[in-house]
Order: structure tokens, then C-alpha cells, then sequence
């Protein structure tokens, strides 16, 4: 292998072969020429004088793409459609007076980009699906393991392990709904010519106004879709990459929140993601287990964040009909919008496939706030064994606040509990006040939610798409 040229890391590292394939020199120049034969084969049926043979002659050459040649002619020529025109008409002696008739360059262009697009989202949805089952598996295991909540970062009132993750897989099933909607939309340029008028098929089907409004809708279904734009200039409008670009961002949103989350809980002790036998945290520090994982879905997570921001701009400096500044930007911001979402969710469904829960470490650090978020009950129970409310209330937050100053001054454990007993205003013995320390008192409804959520939201859903389901994915690196 070659190692003195850059090479991206999206394929080096962090997208699948899959996604690489789609945005590959043969599915693009591969997929013209697919588009050329459905050119032809439509304008022979609705009675151009082109034959069987010049058809099949052309289906024989669809995927030995002779690059060399095409290369060498681009040198000369400078565009790239028309060096692809001449290659294959190189291979098709007898079709070549007819390839690409009537066409202009947005015909393979902009349609390949579309159906390269859609396809791409297909395999999206795929990993996306999965990683909300493995979500919603996940949920439910842990459905019931009570844990501190936190607002601010700051310890709140209790919910559970498998609650949390339904927010992370709520957040995902959004995105779901918008990939699901923009795939509803994907249509084709079909073949408008040079400003979009159809001019140059008026002349082939000498104004057979019946004739051309088939065109469209043929080339549509011969490539696997329902219809085209109704109206274009030359190119489709670059506002359908900015909403691909967009939904990509979203998931990308999505992810980050998550992996944000598993850093702080593995910071914290109690949630780690996959760690293999012989795998390295540090150079310098040898005991380190550093959520990589995580940390590289932050970061590749950005890049598409930022990157959603090149269709906008492109579809807003499209001037009239067309201008060629959208072309060398798309071949960027496209493919690596997809590629890098791509490696997201091989990571994502790496990391929720193998999270580590630590029940131990997340029961300590719950008994040590609990007394705090228990402290409403304990004044429920001192004013039915005959206090006043309102003094108790006043007692109660003077004791916490001692209690704070003892642990975060001093070091020492939480000891709001032997103060309340302590206190005879509230007539509680220390063992009635621990009778109220028991964690699943406090998580509300969490329990009964992630069952409702699975079974309500998510397992229709996943039903639905169920034969996408079975996904896994090996990070590289």
C-alpha cells in the first residue's frame, strides 16, 4: 500500500466498507451509465430510430468502466461527463452515436446523486434502527436500578439506569422520523436538459408534447423510484442536500448527548462502555480506561454538525439556473457527511451492545444524597407523629445545610439522618428514619415509563423495520 499521499481517515478508520462502496468511483460512474441505458431504452420505446443492439451492447459495457481511457480524455477536455461519454462510446462503437442524446451533464450527475443519497439513508435508517433496539434492550435490563438523577450536573431526585436510556433512544426515534420522512421525498432530476425546459427533446420528438411528458416517469421507474422533480433549472435544487445534510446533523445531535452522558457516568464510576482485554487507555498512565469510544462519537459528531452547514450555504449561492460552485463543494460535504454518521453509529451500536453497568459504585453514590432527596418524606412522617409543618420545614432545611457544610468541609459521610434524629422536634428514632431510606421509594414511575415506552413507541417501530434488525458493528480502531 501506498503511504505518501494523504488518505482520508473517514475510510482508513471510521466508516464501513458498505458506506465507502456507495460513494465509490464504481457506484458513481457505474450508475451513469445505468442512467444511459434507461435514457436509451426510453427515447427507443417512445420511437427513436435506437436499436436492441446498440442497448445491449451498452448493458454489456455497464460495469467494465475503462477508466484509463476516461481519464486520459478528461486531461483533454477538461469535464468529466463528456470523458465518460467518450469511454463508454469507446466500448460501444455501435451505440455511441447515441449515448447520452439529448441530455446534459446533470442527467448522470444529479440523478446518481440522488439515488446515491437514497440508498445511503437506507443503510442510515439500518444502524439507526439498531441501535434503538439495543437501546430499548438495555432500558428494560435495567428498567428498575435506581440511580441519582442529575439537573446542573448537580444530584436530583432519583430515576433509573433503564429511564435514562430511554431518553437517548427517545432522542434517536426523532431522528428516525426525519430520515424516514426526507427518504419519502427523494425524487429524481429525470432529463430536463440544459435549463430544465426540455428544449432538446422538443426537437427529438419534434413537439410530441404527449411523448416527452413520459419521459420522466419512465426513467423514474426504470431506476427504482416513484417520480422526479416536477420543475427544475438544470440541477435538482440543492435545498434536498441541505435537508440529507440536516438530518444527518440530527443524528450526529443525538449521538453526542449520548456518548456525553456514558463520559460523565464512566468519570463517575457507574456506566462503562466496552474496554477489550488488551486494550490501552494511556501511553504514560497504565491503569486508565478512558471512554475512547465516546469520546470519538463527540468528535466525529462535531465534524457533521459543522459540515451541515456547506449544503446551506451552496443552496443559497446557486445563482438562477445553475452555477458550478456547488460541484467541488458536494463532492466534499456529501459523501462526508454519510461516511462520518457512518462510523457514528458503528460506534454507537459498538458502545450500547456492550455497556457495563456498575450497580455497587451506583448504589453508594445514591445512599449518599439519598438522605437530602428523602427529606420530604421524613417531614410527611414527623408531622404525622404530631409536628408542625411549618416549623419542620424551617428545622429541616438548617440540619441539611449542616450536613453539607460536614461533607463537602470536612470530608466526612452524610449525617443529616442522625441529626434529624437528634432533634426532638421531629420525634423520629434513627432506625424509623432509615426505614425511608430505601431507593425504589423515589424513583416515581421510571419503572412503569420504560415499560410503557418500549412497548408503546419503540416495538412498532423496530416491528415495522424488523427486517433490518440483527446489525453489528466492529469499530476499527
Amino acid at each position: 500500500m501506498s503511504t505518501d499521499f494523504y488518505q482520508s481517515p473517514l475510510s482508513e478508520r471510521y466508516s464501513s466498507r458498505e458506506m465507502q462502496y456507495l460513494f465509490s468511483q464504481d457506484k458513481k460512474f457505474g450508475t451513469w451509465r445505468r442512467l444511459w441505458v434507461a435514457l436509451a431504452e426510453t427515447e427507443q420505446e417512445l420511437g427513436l430510430p435506437i436499436t436492441d443492439e446498440q442497448i445491449a451492447e451498452m448493458k454489456a459495457h455497464q460495469d467494465d468502466i475503462n477508466y484509463d481511457v476516461a481519464k486520459e480524455r478528461e486531461k483533454v477536455v477538461r469535464h468529466d461527463v463528456m470523458s465518460h461519454v467518450y469511454a463508454y462510446g469507446v466500448q460501444c462503437p455501435k451505440a455511441k452515436p447515441i449515448i447520452h442524446l439529448g441530455a446534459t451533464s446533470c442527467y448522470v450527475g444529479d440523478n446518481t446523486d440522488i439515488i446515491v443519497m437514497t440508498e445511503a439513508l437506507r443503510l442510515v435508517k439500518k444502524k439507526l434502527v439498531n441501535v434503538i433496539a439495543q437501546l430499548a434492550d438495555f432500558a428494560l435490563e435495567y428498567k428498575d436500578l435506581p440511580t441519582l438523577a442529575f439537573t446542573h450536573f448537580q444530584p436530583a431526585q432519583p430515576t433509573t439506569v433503564g429511564k435514562r436510556a430511554t431518553l437517548w433512544a427517545q432522542d434517536f426515534l426523532m431522528d428516525l422520523e426525519d430520515v424516514d420522512y426526507v427518504l419519502s421525498t427523494m425524487k429524481l432530476l429525470g432529463c430536463k436538459g440544459t435549463t430544465g425546459t426540455q428544449a432538446s427533446f422538443l426537437e427529438l420528438f419534434d413537439g410530441d408534447q404527449e411523448k416527452i411528458d413520459r419521459i420522466d416517469p419512465m426513467i423514474a421507474e426504470k431506476m427504482g423510484f416513484s417520480s422526479c422533480v416536477a420543475v427544475s433549472g438544470q440541477t435538482y435544487s440543492r435545498k434536498t442536500d441541505t435537508r440529507v445534510l440536516n438530518v444527518l446533523a440530527g443524528i450526529a445531535a443525538s449521538a453526542h448527548k449520548m456518548s456525553n452522558d456514558i463520559r460523565l457516568l464512566q468519570h463517575l464510576k457507574e456506566v462503562e462502555e466496552p474496554f477489550e482485554k488488551s486494550q490501552i487507555g494511556s501511553s504514560a498512565m497504565a491503569y486508565k480506561r478512558n471512554p475512547m469510544r465516546s469520546e470519538r462519537i463527540a468528535s466525529l459528531s462535531r465534524y457533521v454538525l459543522c459540515d451541515a452547514l456547506n449544503p446551506a450555504v451552496t443552496s443559497s449561492c446557486q445563482w438562477f439556473e445553475r452555477t458550478l460552485d456547488d460541484s467541488a463543494n458536494k463532492r466534499l460535504s456529501v459523501p462526508e457527511g454519510f461516511l462520518t454518521v457512518d462510523g457514528i453509529l458503528d460506534l454507537c451500536l459498538n458502545v450500547t451492545d456492550g455497556l457495563k453497568v456498575y450497580p455497587k459504585v451506583i448504589e453508594k453514590h445514591l445512599m449518599e444524597e439519598l438522605p437530602f432527596m428523602a427529606t420530604e418524606n421524613i417531614m410527611m412522617d414527623a408531622v404525622k407523629a404530631g409536628g408542625d409543618r411549618q416549623e419542620l420545614h424551617e428545622r429541616i432545611r438548617e440540619l441539611s445545610m449542616e450536613a453539607g457544610r460536614t461533607v463537602k468541609e470536612e470530608g466526612k459521610p452524610n449525617n443529616l439522618l442522625e441529626l434529624i434524629a437528634a432533634d426532638p422536634s421531629f420525634n423520629l428514632s434513627l432506625e424509623d428514619l432509615k426505614k425511608s431510606m430505601e431507593p425504589s421509594r423515589y424513583i416515581g414511575r421510571s419503572k412503569e415509563q420504560v415499560e410503557r415506552f418500549v412497548t408503546d413507541v419503540v416495538r412498532p417501530v423496530l416491528e415495522e423495520n424488523q427486517e433490518m434488525l440483527g446489525v453489528k458493528a466492529e469499530i476499527n480502531v
